[in-house]
């Protein structure tokens, strides 16, 4: 077996060398989150420096990791961007597929939005309300403590707490091959999901079951999936003004004439709460590099240092403008040092 594999993959770098004239450009896909900063970098690379501006497309997390582990050579992408960290899974796709060397560059925080109209008046939820609202199933409201699960009943956000309003539940958000999807989740749905004492102390009985009750998103029409396309969930809050939408803070940052982001347990979604970690649905956002595209397609590694440069992703640079929340300089310093090393991803 690794006989075929190492055969395969030396016919996929010698088809890759003899094809090398066929692609001129940086092929990236991956993350919606992602997809904003990567696309002022690409245009910012395009315009000063004698490369080809990269074209970058949005596919999802999940479908933008498929496509880059997919082989090596220039029908698949050199770059994918991510909104949650690589998984094992993956690296070993990666693997399978002759992809053994990949770089990982941690790009900067986000936090992850539960928005409506500006028209609407300005949601306040907990991460507990949340799960209520949205889990497939949920404690029988009948005897909470019971420790019995049933279908999700609740229609309204009243039903789920009394101190919201009597609005029909209707959460428009991205499809489950989303990072954004994985990362609300994680941290919205199951940040409330283990204020639930008797499903917390379910974890560590049973690790898959209590991931299955606090991650599995309802099907019977209250979170409507809404695609990789966070503009199309901002043009449907402005139509709908009793949906809700779910999406990452820099859209939320770009469109903040038109809605406005929702209290979490009493935290407002802004660039400082999100910095200083009180705002508690954020999370990590990342990119993804093939070690064997470099050196073959032409200008990744200036793409990389315009990307990790002090101008880009910088207290001050041009894509904190567009609402990405910086990392510490040391950590900016650990993955520039990563990327000038060419150093592998080790999980």
């Amino acid at each position: 077996m690794k006989k075929l594999i190492s055969a395969a993959v030396a016919l996929s770098l010698t088809g890759f060398i003899g094809m090398a004239s066929a692609r001129d450009y940086i092929s990236v896909v991956g993350s919606s989150t992602v997809y904003p900063f990567a696309t002022v970098v690409a245009e910012q690379f395009g315009k000063t420096s004698k490369f080809k501006t990269p074209k970058i497309e949005s596919t999802g997390s999940g479908g933008g990791l498929k496509l880059f582990c997919a082989g090596v050579g220039v029908e698949h992408p050199d770059i994918t961007n991510a909104s949650r960290r690589i998984k094992k899974s993956e690296v070993e796709r990666c693997a399978g597929n002759g992809i053994n060397d990949i770089i990982e560059v941690k790009v900067g925080y986000d936090g992850i939005a539960l928005a409506n109209s500006k028209a609407a008046p300005r949601f306040s939820v907990s991460r507990k309300d949340i799960f209520l609202a949205l889990a497939k199933e949920v404690p029988d409201p009948k005897d909470p403590t019971s420790g019995k699960l049933v279908a999700n009943p609740y229609q309204t956000w009243k039903e789920v707490n009394s101190d919201l309003p009597a609005m029909a539940i209707e959460v428009l958000g991205p499809p489950p091959t989303s990072g954004t999807r994985d990362a609300f989740a994680e941290l919205a749905m199951e940040g409330g999901c283990k204020k639930i004492d008797w499903i917390k102390a379910m974890k560590k009985k049973d690790k898959k079951m209590y991931k299955s009750i606090c991650h599995t998103v309802r099907e019977d029409g209250k979170y409507i999936e809404a695609g990789e396309n966070d503009n199309l969930i901002v043009q449907k809050l402005e139509a709908n003004k009793g949906a809700l939408g779910v999406f990452g803070y820099s859209f939320l940052d770009q469109n903040s004439d038109k809605v406005q982001g929702s209290l979490i347990d009493g935290v407002e979604p802004t660039f400082e709460l999100i910095a200083d970690g009180s705002y508690p649905v954020s999370r990590p956002l990342y990119f993804y590099v093939k070690k064997a595209h470099m050196g073959r397609i032409p200008g990744i590694e200036n793409y990389l240092a315009e990307f990790t440069s002090d101008k880009a992703w910088g207290d001050d640079g041009y894509l904190a403008d567009k609402g990405l929340i910086p990392m510490p300089v040391e950590e900016r310093k650990a993955f520039k040092s990563d990327v000038e090393t060419q150093t592998s991803l080790k999980l």
